[in-house]
């Protein structure tokens, strides 16, 4: 198996944009990366943008990208207020706030949706992922749902079992309105971690899975 590193000087650390349709879909799909990113020390710059809200998810999804990226003193947090199952329906609008975005950030990478997911807001946001950003590196995470539709995942990022926890500890204190959902739970998350863990032979035995569709060697 190859590893991916992104050593870099100091003064070059990691511009980062992580996309999701939901007020939790980032933390789901990527939190523990963006954990150990951050640890390492190699983000300079995170913009965190999530389209769709209402008033009580914005509050908690505000809340959990300001505890994630607690050790980020450089960053920019958007939370829209389109309405949930329904992005495809303001699509021009939201493909022109990719188009904003693009104008004001040049990232090192890009964490979005899985284009095969079933869910159309998360199908959505990966599409104008890859249409606006035709540059760049571009990993889309995995959400766990009821339509089984996870997919086999070329790319793996090891997880140190306090960034686990941590990662679920913060998902748990934060989406209390998810909290009735029958899949948002500890062992849920806990589950597809150690599955990928194995997958890719982790030593800490868990791991965020992505998939990579493009590479320049």
């Amino acid at each position: 198996m190859i590893s991916l590193h992104f050593d870099r000087p100091s003064a070059a650390r990691l511009n980062i944009l992580a996309l999701g349709a939901h007020c939790d879909d980032i933390e789901i799909g990527c939190g523990g990366t963006l954990l150990k990113l951050i640890d390492q020390g190699q983000v300079g710059h995170i913009t965190w943008v999530v389209f769709a809200s209402n008033e009580t998810r914005k509050q908690e999804a505000t809340s959990s990208a300001a505890q994630f990226l607690e050790g980020i003193s450089s960053k920019t947090i958007h939370v829209f207020d389109y309405r949930d199952a329904f992005l495809s329906f303001s699509a021009m609008e939201i493909k022109e706030r990719f188009e904003s975005i693009k104008t004001s950030i040049n990232p090192d990478i890009i964490f979005t949706h899985y284009r095969d997911d079933r869910h159309q807001d998360h199908r959505l946001i990966s599409d104008l992922t890859w249409n606006t950003f035709r540059d760049h590196f571009i990993l889309e995470y995995e959400i766990p749902k009821y339509d089984g539709d996870l997919g086999i995942p070329q790319c793996f990022s090891h997880l140190s079992p306090d960034q686990v926890h941590r990662k679920i500890d913060f998902l748990m204190q934060n989406f209390a309105s998810q909290q009735n959902k029958h899949w948002f739970d500890r062992e849920t998350f806990l589950a597809l971690l150690r599955i990928r863990g194995l997958e890719s032979a982790a030593d800490s035995k868990y791991a965020e899975a992505f998939h990579s569709r493009k590479w320049v060697l």
